[in-house]
């Protein structure tokens, strides 16, 4: 008989981070995130997790920008919130 997914336990600074991360579906950029009051700490914890990806993008002129998205498994994480 298959087991039932363990439920994730996740603290308040991390729900309200995925919260966040839920309403922007191309991602957050760091200085949205940091606009926010997440901190790198927090977004660590999430993407160690499995809860969010990070990746930077290249834009014009060189200039790199990174972008933190919410994964399936943090979408389920926020479900009973």
């Amino acid at each position: 008989m298959p087991v039932p997914p363990q439920r994730r336990y996740i603290g308040t600074r991390q729900r309200r981070a995925l919260l966040f991360l839920a309403g922007i579906p191309f991602g957050a950029t760091d200085t949205a995130i940091s606009a926010n009051g997440v901190t790198r700490e927090t977004l660590a914890c999430l993407i160690r997790a499995g809860l969010a990806t990070a990746q930077r993008e290249i834009k014009a002129r060189g200039q790199t920008v990174g972008r933190v998205r919410i994964t399936e498994a943090g979408r389920r994480a926020i479900e009973g919130y």
